[in-house]
């Protein structure tokens, strides 16, 4: 499924919109919905999500989240360090990206910094040749190889006592496996490669690269041949990208990695080394159980037994006793969407809210933590998946980062579904009923993080009024459309939904009908001029959706 990058961004196009900058927010209704507050210097972007203008890599100080992909986040040095898949509207900077950097310190405005390498790193040729001598096949000249660069994950770490930059990364190799070329020949394509690199001095883009810590292997011994191009039935049982990194509170270690293949793949390692902490042995073995037992243990899939599963991305966090696995659905141009899934240990078994076993793959898993979506006024989001969910230093606070993607043939682009823009969101913690009030599972909220003030409290009165409702079910390749909302002051509500309505000031917790959303003031993106409002994000156990939210009036 990843080859749909290639497709997308390899399109040369033409430059046709304007990147702003940002105004003052208007201070007489800072909280929106009649919740005045104290002026502040706070500022609200006006950028164009159309950043088209100033794609090329000549303007990539002006980028801000401009040409985002698959982001990963870690703070350090006073820094948010981000640093993902080489995003590049038409092509613009091919050549300079593979994983390309941004910092910031206030989550909003973010300059770029230099990524570790532009060129492949040595070792990649060295272990794919090792490899196929191991198997009996020729080596492949390392001019002739065609690389990808996806999906790096980046983390604070302490080892020895100081504090470093640690980021493991994917190169995957499009070869085919019998021949060596880049013609179908009748085998599968070859492996991908995970690596590891290190740093203290992301600022100045020194980076110590450390080689090889796994990559693509096979329960199907040496039969690696394919009978078309059109089948799907995979010689790898796990695919080495996306990786995602964790360190329990117990000290331990551990790489969840995968994409679409057969699942998702635990993989301890050293900590002071970043490596396997037990020897990987040959990528390819003649059963499920004797490769597992050396690459990993299986945590989770989205179809058991499938190949081509439709599931990626892995991020994982820990908090309040529970691992949280997040993950992308679907393809990646306007499908993707993002679930949750956790755990007690890291090991899984991992469950959705309501129950079902993921690591078994048990069918579909919920909640629904973003989709393509659509409030009015606006062309709406679409491609939003491959997060990373991180904390803001010294808080509570937990953020939802990924790209999002214009629709196809935005303002008469027809390649504007190309253009991807990082959207950073806060997570809220949401019941998952109204009779488990302590059953918490993290929502990102519909609008993009925007730094706004703690303007006090949100009272019931100031949510009486106008909302655009949106029922974020889901609906492959399609996106969900907001429709109009009332809350009355009588307590009831008409429109998108019927019945009675109540609000937990304390908590800010809404309770539509039977399902608690959770309320918060962001920036609304799509009024002209943006402004703050009231927004919310919820679910329910029963409800297999999401529920998002903002005022309007």
């Amino acid at each position: 499924m990843k080859l749909k990058y290639l497709l997308i961004l390899s399109i040369s196009i033409t430059a046709l919109t304007f990147v702003g900058c940002k105004d003052d927010i208007d201070d007489d209704d800072p909280g929106g919905g009649g919740d005045p507050g104290t002026e502040t210097d706070f500022t609200i972007p006006t950028y164009d999500d159309d950043y088209s203008a100033i794609a090329s890599w000549s303007n990539r100080s002006d980028w801000n989240l401009a040409n985002t992909h698959d982001p990963s986040v870690a703070y350090y040095d006073g820094y948010y360090y981000m640093y993902g898949t080489d995003a590049s509207y038409g092509n613009e900077a091919e050549g300079h990206g593979h994983f390309q950097g941004k910092r910031s310190k206030d989550l909003v405005n973010w300059q770029w910094v230099g990524g570790p390498f532009y060129d492949p790193p040595s070792w990649v040729a060295d272990s794919l040749n090792a490899i196929r001598l191991r198997m009996g096949l020729d080596a492949i000249a390392e001019s002739n190889i065609s690389y990808g660069y996806w999906a790096p994950v980046v983390r604070k770490v302490n080892v020895g006592g100081q504090d470093i930059l640690r980021m493991y990364y994917s190169v995957v190799i499009f070869n085919y496996i019998e021949t060596g070329g880049t013609s179908f020949d009748g085998s599968w394509s070859e492996r991908a490669f995970i690596g590891m690199c290190e740093s203290t001095d992301p600022a100045g883009a020194v980076w110590t690269d450390k080689g090889f810590v796994t990559s693509s292997s096979s329960d199907r011994g040496l039969d690696y041949s394919r009978s078309s191009t059109s089948d799907w039935s995979a010689y790898f049982y796990y695919n080495a990208i996306d990786p995602t990194y964790i360190v329990t509170p117990e000290g331990k270690h551990y790489l969840i990695h995968g994409s679409w293949h057969s699942g998702f793949a635990l993989l301890q390692l050293d900590a002071t080394t970043g490596k396997p902490l037990n020897a990987l042995g040959n990528p390819w073995a003649s059963s499920t159980s004797e490769l597992t037992a050396r690459y990993g243990e299986r945590v989770g899939t989205r179809t058991d037994g499938s190949r081509w599963q439709g599931s990626e991305a892995p991020e994982v966090i820990y908090k309040d006793g529970y691992y949280y696995l997040f993950m992308a659905y679907d393809g990646l141009d306007v499908p993707y969407n993002t679930r949750v899934v956790r755990s007690e240990n890291i090991e899984g078994p991992y469950l959705d809210i309501t129950g079902r076993n993921f690591t078994n793959g048990r069918g579909d898993c919920y909640p629904i933590v973003t989709h393509p979506y659509k409030f009015n006024l606006s062309y709406g989001w679409v491609g939003i998946a491959h997060c990373c969910i991180f904390q803001k230093e010294n808080t509570d606070e937990w953020f939802y980062m990924s790209q999002g993607r214009l629709p196809a043939n935005v303002g008469g682009n027809a390649y504007s579904n190309a253009i991807m823009m990082g959207h950073v969101r806060r997570i809220v913690w949401c019941p998952a009923s109204a009779s488990e009030p302590d059953n918490l599972w993290p929502i990102a909220l519909p609008e993009r993080y925007a730094a706004v003030p703690d303007y006090g409290t949100i009272t019931k009165d100031s949510l009486i009024g106008t909302w655009e409702h949106i029922n974020l079910a889901y609906n492959y390749g399609q996106q969900d459309a907001a429709t109009s909302l009332t809350l009355k002051s009588d307590g009831t509500m008409s429109g998108a939904l019927t019945g009675s309505w109540s609000y937990d000031a304390a908590k800010k917790q809404l309770t539509l009908g039977n399902v608690i959303v959770c309320v918060e003031r962001e920036v609304d993106w799509e009024a002209s001029p943006r402004r703050v409002t009231f927004v919310y994000a919820g679910t329910e156990k029963s409800l297999n959706a999401t529920y998002w939210g903002k005022m309007s009036k």
